[in-house]
């Protein structure tokens, strides 16, 4: 069976809206858009790009899949190449026109669809769609959780792990990496079970 990578980028309090630019998610009339751009450094570039490289297919909610689609098609960079090259598939509840070439829209059984998609590619990759890692968090339905965390508070916005999101733990599969911006990446697996408590004060 292959593995489900989720790949976000994100601040110190959790807000992961619009880390490209201005434009890519003004809802809610969220100002920071584009907060990531002043802090991209060279580690944190390859480090995506090894990701990239290594995908052979991309699971994109709507919104991100519309600004994907929009881009790159248009660019014939590395990153460009590949995500052109790799199938794309889809998570919307609605009935959208994927015009950029390779794209699949999934059916309504998005976790049964997901779990297709794990038996038929080896390394698929979810980068951004919010809504969408909502899902995949809620039902335990990734492999590799990678969070690069910059050191900005922003007090607003989407966040990966909003209030009511599932209680799970997770394992660090390898010790942190960071950038000379000051991001560290931090790469989670999930463990499948629930939040163990205890007592700091008990002697026993």
């Amino acid at each position: 069976m292959g593995r489900l990578f989720i790949d976000l980028f994100v601040t110190l309090d959790g807000v992961a809206q619009a880390p490209g630019g201005p434009d890519e998610d003004p809802s809610g009339g969220f100002p920071f858009g584009g907060w990531q751009a002043p802090l991209f450094d060279d580690a944190v570039g390859r480090q995506v790009m090894a990701g990239i490289q290594a995908m052979d297919a991309l699971l994109l909610g709507r919104r991100t899949y519309d600004i994907f689609a929009g881009y790159w098609p248009h660019h014939a960079d590395d990153i460009g190449r590949k995500l052109n090259a790799v199938p794309k598939y889809v998570a919307s509840r609605g009935t959208p026109t994927l015009e950029w070439n390779g794209s699949t829209l999934l059916g309504p059984d998005l976790v049964a669809e997901v779990r297709a998609l794990r038996e038929r590619h080896e390394s698929t990759h979810v980068i951004g769609s919010l809504d969408l890692v909502q899902t995949l968090l809620a039902e335990r339905l990734f492999d590799v959780l990678t969070l690069w965390v910059y050191p900005v508070l922003l007090g607003q916005g989407k966040r990966v792990f909003p209030e009511g999101v599932r209680p799970s733990e997770l394992r660090l599969l390898e010790p942190p990496v960071s950038g000379s911006g000051g991001a560290v990446a931090l790469r989670y697996a999930p463990t499948g079970n629930d939040p163990r408590t205890g007592d700091m004060t008990d002697d026993q």
